[in-house]
């Protein structure tokens, strides 16, 4: 985990050996965040395609500053490999630039997929209710983008469901939406293995993007700007979740 800077709090999660970090609430301005968490698979087996991974980090990260409530989201980004490691904690998008991710996400070690899922999903979830327990409104999306199934988890399958339909049946944020990413994946069945793992835990949607190539990252551009909108335009009027489209 980075150093934490004065704006930042540091928080714990119960039953995981990781944490999160997170703006100091009296350094917010606004009354209600969209908060957007972002899990990248760091393994070794990413090392041949890092900068595609690097490059859907930025696009993610473009399509969310050119949001309408930009100024109503904040980001968190992870990595995954044998550990789960945090690149930056929550913080204001507008803090956030694209071309910050290039080169920050060396690769080595296996995929804690399972680990770094789970963190994002609890990070998203802990740092909300911290928000609403302060009078404040909150809602989150979740983006998990990897190349490959899990091979080093502590925490299993079962934990990141849970995880989930807690967070859901809590009714503390207005709405969550989880999306898995497949990026770089050349062999069907591990498409089909992600396949079953996005729908087992109760993920919200699965993108096969193939390629990070022109093509592809502009359709996850308008994918994550369509979703970021809807999901920040119902914050604040009781509407929950809403369904994913690509």
């Amino acid at each position: 985990m980075p150093l934490l800077n004065d704006e930042l709090n540091r928080f714990e999660i119960d039953g995981t050996g990781y944490g999160f970090s997170g703006t100091r609430l009296e350094t917010l301005g606004a009354s209600e965040y969209t908060l957007v968490g972002l899990s990248v698979d760091t393994s070794s087996s990413v090392a041949s395609h890092r900068e595609q991974i690097e490059a859907c980090v930025g696009q993610i990260v473009d399509a969310c500053r050119w949001a309408p409530r930009a100024d109503n989201l904040m980001l968190r980004l992870t990595r995954f490999d044998t550990v789960v490691s945090e690149v930056h904690g929550f913080k204001p998008l507008m803090e956030c630039s694209p071309g910050d991710y290039r080169g920050s996400l060396p690769c080595s070690g296996m995929t804690a997929l399972f680990d770094g899922a789970l963190n994002a999903i609890e990070a998203v979830a802990r740092y909300g209710e911290t928000l609403v327990n302060h009078g404040l409104t909150a809602n989150g999306i979740v983006f998990v983008i990897t190349d490959g199934g899990d091979n080093h988890s502590s925490m299993g399958l079962q934990s990141v469901r849970a995880a989930i339909d807690r967070v859901r049946g809590s009714e503390t944020l207005e709405g969550l939406l989880t999306v898995l990413i497949a990026v770089g994946v050349t062999h069907g069945d591990t498409v089909q293995r992600l396949q079953d793992f996005s729908r087992s835990v109760g993920f919200d949607g699965f993108v096969d993007l193939g390629s990070a190539d022109v093509n592809t990252l502009a359709g996850l551009s308008q994918f994550v700007s369509r979703h970021i909108n809807l999901q920040s335009r119902v914050l604040g009027a009781g509407g929950g979740s809403i369904s994913l489209t690509f």
